[in-house]
């Protein structure tokens, strides 16, 4: 509720630009929820809004420029697509109810499987899946589907994948999950910035 009055204050005038940090931290999704609609009005109404959020969930709906900032510098920006482009686009995965199933589905794939995934899954691992390259999207799945299929092996998923910001930010900063997370600032611009 703070949160709110803290941001109908700054709205009681039309104002051409809003700052807003990190708004929905700790608050329930029902209240998140209502933050995001909120920025989508502003953004509808042509006022620009800076927003600060390191729930990338957040950054990629409410953002059409985003600004990764690791350790106070500037390293990439872009729209989510773009961002999400760089990290090489969609992707094809393949989880077999068998994770032992995994060679044969390798060996099957042939050429669609990238040499560094083909190391990946031969080294020691706990390894339940396979992702190749989708620069094709659904052609390639189908490709891979009519590649596997004749193997009769059950699969307990196999979709086009793109990649999350979440895995953006993670290529960019080259932090590990175990490690801080550097801050990510995105602007949600509606008007001229």
């Amino acid at each position: 509720m703070r949160r709110r009055v803290d941001i109908a204050c700054g709205l009681v005038v039309r104002p051409e630009v809003v700052f807003l940090d990190e708004p929905t931290t700790g608050l329930d999704p029902r209240s998140r929820q209502g933050v995001w609609s909120l920025v989508e009005s502003l953004k509808k109404q042509g006022i620009t809004t800076l927003l600060t959020t390191q729930y990338l969930e957040e950054a990629d709906v409410l953002s059409d420029n985003i600004i990764v900032i690791d350790k106070g510098t500037v390293i990439a920006r872009g729209t989510a697509n773009e961002l999400k482009a760089s990290t090489g686009g969609s992707y094809c995965e393949i989880v077999p109810v068998d994770p032992a199933d995994l060679p044969r589905i390798v060996h099957a794939l042939g050429s669609l499987v990238p040499e560094t995934t083909r190391a990946d899954l031969a080294a020691p691992g706990d390894f339940d899946r396979v992702s190749i390259p989708a620069p094709d999207g659904a052609v390639t799945l189908t490709e891979a589907l009519g590649l596997i299929s004749p193997l009769d092996i059950e699969l307990a998923d196999i979709g086009l994948r793109r990649p999350s910001l979440d895995d953006v930010f993670l290529q960019l900063t080259g932090h590990s999950a175990s490690t801080e997370p550097p801050e990510l600032d995105t602007a949600a611009t509606g008007g001229a910035a």
